[in-house]
């Protein structure tokens, strides 16, 4: 491996070799390991996320390597790992299950009315809390070697075997959380580890001491109300709210400077895709308009760099089955993983 990258020209063109970006590392080598999650069992709206790792993957040995923040952050070693096979299979067989839970709910039946469905609900949970214990067996692992990690989903239920992980390494950390949902639901439609409830089976986690929501703009009065009786440990930044701000004269470096005053040292950031604008993530599960610029997040990430807080991970959900998606999906995982790279070797002068 090592005559490998000492060959490798960043400039040249990308190889389709299995890796994120082309880039030539495996396990051993890298620093960073990624984990591909196609699970989407209980998305509720439109599907397709499951492909999503795989999209991503394809998409990145399109983009060029020099990156603004942080030029030679390819040298760092990132790896993805094979997205598995069966856990896709199993996404494909449970989320036809799932689908005649939802729409029994939708026409506002009963699960128990004939046939009943309770059964088969229970089967889902156990599927869907398998997953998180295959992630989090596997982002323990990495992480005891030394490794950092980045999980791709999937719908938004999938990195919670990460944030169990990281929650035996760190006391006391917090998210940030870009989405255009709270997703602080207690088991949405009967669904334990449902898309729509990623925040609130985090926050069951007391070493995740705070979490910080940008871009909600999706809401309902229940998840308001956890918020509003959270004694700030959650905080939201809701999306009309930080429109109105910039209207009105507020920069957005300095709305950035604020949302970050209150995190603690240690971050993991949660991207929802659909926390952006709808038109760089059109076929993600569950839309909304509205919704950041690209730029806009990536500016938010790299002054939460500039603070001296250290990421320590991160995950992007709810990419689409579409190139395009893919495309804007490639281009963060890239962003997130030179910026995580910055926050924990790097001084702020090397940040835009």
């Amino acid at each position: 491996m090592s005559n490998q990258l000492q060959n490798y020209n960043p400039s040249g063109v990308g190889e389709i070799n299995g890796n994120l970006l082309g880039l030539p590392f495996d396990y051993e080598s890298a620093n960073l390991i990624v984990f591909g999650v196609p699970w989407e069992v209980t998305v509720s709206y439109g599907a397709g996320t499951a492909k999503g790792p795989q999209r991503i993957l394809d998409a990145s040995t399109q983009l060029d390597l020099f990156d603004f923040d942080h030029p030679d952050g390819w040298k760092q070693g990132i790896f993805m790992m094979e997205i598995s096979g069966e856990i896709l299979e199993k996404n494909q067989y449970y989320r036809t299950l799932a689908a005649k839970i939802i729409t029994r709910l939708a026409e506002g039946k009963s699960l128990t009315q004939p046939p009943d469905l309770t059964p088969v609900l229970r089967e889902i949970n156990h599927a869907c809390e398998q997953v998180n214990e295959w992630l989090f067996e596997n982002c323990q692992q990495a992480i005891n070697r030394g490794k950092r990690v980045a999980v791709i989903g999937g719908d938004h239920s999938s990195p919670l075997g990460y944030l169990q992980a990281l929650a035996t390494r760190y006391p006391n950390y917090g998210i940030l959380h870009i989405d255009a949902h709270a997703d602080l639901r207690d088991a949405y439609e009967g669904f334990k580890f449902s898309h729509a409830s990623i925040m609130f089976n985090a926050m069951k986690l007391p070493q995740i001491s705070k979490l910080v929501q940008v871009g909600i703009r999706d809401i309902c009065h229940d998840e308001v109300q956890i918020i509003n009786q959270s004694h700030d440990r959650i905080i939201d930044y809701y999306d009309p709210v930080i429109k109105q701000k910039l209207y009105s004269g507020t920069t957005w470096i300095e709305l950035c400077r604020e949302i970050i005053s209150h995190l603690p040292e240690y971050v993991y950031i949660s991207f929802d895709i659909d926390g952006l604008d709808p038109k760089l993530c059109q076929n993600t599960g569950t839309p909304v308009p509205g919704g950041l610029e690209l730029e806009q997040a990536f500016c938010l990430i790299r002054e939460l760099v500039k603070s001296d807080r250290q990421i320590i991970g991160f995950d992007l959900c709810e990419v689409g089955d579409a190139e395009w998606d893919g495309n804007v999906g490639a281009r963060i995982v890239y962003k997130l993983a030179n910026l995580m790279d910055l926050s924990q070797h790097h001084g702020v002068s090397d940040i835009l």
